[in-house]
């Protein structure tokens, strides 16, 4: 149980630690200024930013005088106190295992350092610049020498969430097809994406785990996306991002230790996911 006073004081810590950066994308939003690297987090997954901001104390733990929390999605009102509530949490077992599934199988893979970025560039491939996803950006290479770079390295993509915004003339030229029923399968721990999915899978087990481990998944997706596009074959240096050269060599091996560095990072948090889920399945 925690008295207002206490998960008050937590709940503004948790908004204040990640307005660092949803301040300055409702900033943006307001304005309609787009921003290729910040605003992935918050347009390609589905959690919004106020969701984000509120924090949440996990399975476990009644909170005092909470009337705000009691009219929200899995909690629950017992002896004057708020919490989320055991039945919520059963309801969510088919979620539960099969997050376990998949986290499981992605910590006990090897990782795998050879793809070297190349699912952005394949995500350009025989496009014209007005025609990629981030067209207020040009090419670092133009087209011509974009297509050279794909054209010229072996593509290996394991994450389907990456492979399926892949062109119609690149998805052939890479070494697998991955889908949305094979993740288990594919997945490995140092694929960028599946790095900065940590966040999604986290902020899915909202109200169940706490709000300190949701907001670090997001902050390890947040350093995640921009070595992702400063690897793209964007020029971003208007924004202040140096590009990690992934078609030299020197290039890939910066890419590869940044891969080291976040699979590190991501396996602690990956493992907490995996205890949460063992932890609720047992509710």
């Amino acid at each position: 149980m925690l008295e207002r006073e206490s998960w008050q004081a937590s709940a503004d810590a948790h908004a204040a630690r990640v307005d660092a950066f949803v301040a300055p994308h409702l900033a943006r939003r307001s304005e309609s200024v787009k921003h290729p690297v910040h605003d992935f987090l918050f347009t390609y997954y589905s959690q919004r930013p106020a969701q984000l901001r509120r924090w949440h104390p996990g399975y476990g733990v009644a909170l005092a005088d909470a009337p705000e929390y009691a009219q929200l999605k899995g909690y629950g009102v017992s002896a004057g106190s708020t919490a989320v509530d055991a039945a919520y949490v059963a309801s969510q077992q088919p979620l539960l295992l099969a997050l376990s599934r998949l986290l499981r199988a992605t910590a006990g893979r090897s990782a795998n350092f050879g793809c070297f970025g190349m699912h952005e560039w394949a995500m350009v491939y025989r496009l014209s610049e007005d025609e990629t996803r981030h067209a207020d950006w040009p090419l670092r290479l133009g087209p011509a020498g974009t297509d050279e770079v794909v054209e010229s390295h072996r593509i290996a993509c394991s994450h389907f969430d990456a492979y399926r915004f892949f062109t119609p003339a690149a998805a052939p030229l890479n070494t697998l097809s991955p889908t949305s029923a094979d993740r288990v399968e594919l997945e490995q721990p140092a694929c960028l994406h599946a790095g900065m999915d940590l966040y999604k899978h986290a902020f899915r087990l909202t109200p169940m785990i706490s709000s300190d481990l949701v907001a670090d998944c997001f902050e390890l997706a947040r350093d995640i996306r921009e070595l992702d596009m400063r690897a793209a074959p964007y020029d971003l240096a208007d924004l202040g991002y140096s590009p990690v050269r992934v078609e030299t060599a020197a290039g890939k091996a910066e890419y590869a230790e940044a891969q080291r560095v976040f699979a590190s990072r991501g396996e602690p948090l990956r493992a907490r996911l995996i205890e949460e889920c063992a932890r609720l399945l047992l509710v």
